[in-house]
């Protein structure tokens, strides 16, 4: 198991969506319509971002070769490949915008959360997400498991469907009262 990725070189203008929508909000209360650029200003590779999204992971990635290949320091294992598949044919490699309207004007602060917050935010994002997947597939087994044995009774057709949310506490789920 492995990512692939396309050109690692790439650049990007990366920003957090919320930050946008609040600069999004400012150009609506400005007193005339105007255009203005939403971007940060900053630009950070494919390969930063993958970098860091594996560190927050837990993972020490190194790149390494002429094909450029991310290992895992300490196991060696490949983690990421560049496949020229994903490279795209009309790949504009550079692409960041200059927010400095929107900060001047509208009072915007297009560093509010810097590229390394975003990279964690997603990070995290995901992390519970497949926490809550796995805690929720535990669940559909237990509960399977605990029908077939008799310690929880059921005198009904019974189908579970229960979508967990990433906060929510498995121990007050209401198991006991099928």
């Amino acid at each position: 198991d492995h990512l692939e990725l396309g050109n690692m070189d790439s650049l990007r203008d990366w920003g957090y969506a919320k930050d946008y929508v609040e600069c999004m909000w400012l150009i609506l209360q400005h007193e005339t319509p105007e255009d203005f650029v939403i971007a940060t200003g900053v630009q950070h590779s494919v390969r930063d971002f993958c970098y860091l999204a594996f560190k927050y992971a837990g993972i020490e990635l190194e790149f390494v070769g002429e094909d450029e290949k991310g290992i895992e320091k300490g196991t060696g294992r490949v983690l990421v490949e560049v496949s020229k598949d994903f490279y795209r044919p009309t790949d504009v490699v550079n692409l960041w915008g200059d927010p400095s309207k929107a900060k001047a004007e509208l009072g915007w602060n297009p560093s509010k959360t810097s590229f390394e917050e975003l990279v964690r935010i997603m990070v995290d994002s995901d992390m519970a997400k497949v926490a809550v997947e796995r805690a929720g597939e535990k669940v559909k087994m237990n509960l399977a498991e605990y029908l077939e044995k008799g310690i929880v009774k059921c005198h009904y057709p019974l189908t579970v469907k229960y979508t967990l949310r990433a906060t929510e506490d498995l121990s007050a789920l209401p198991f006991g009262t099928i």
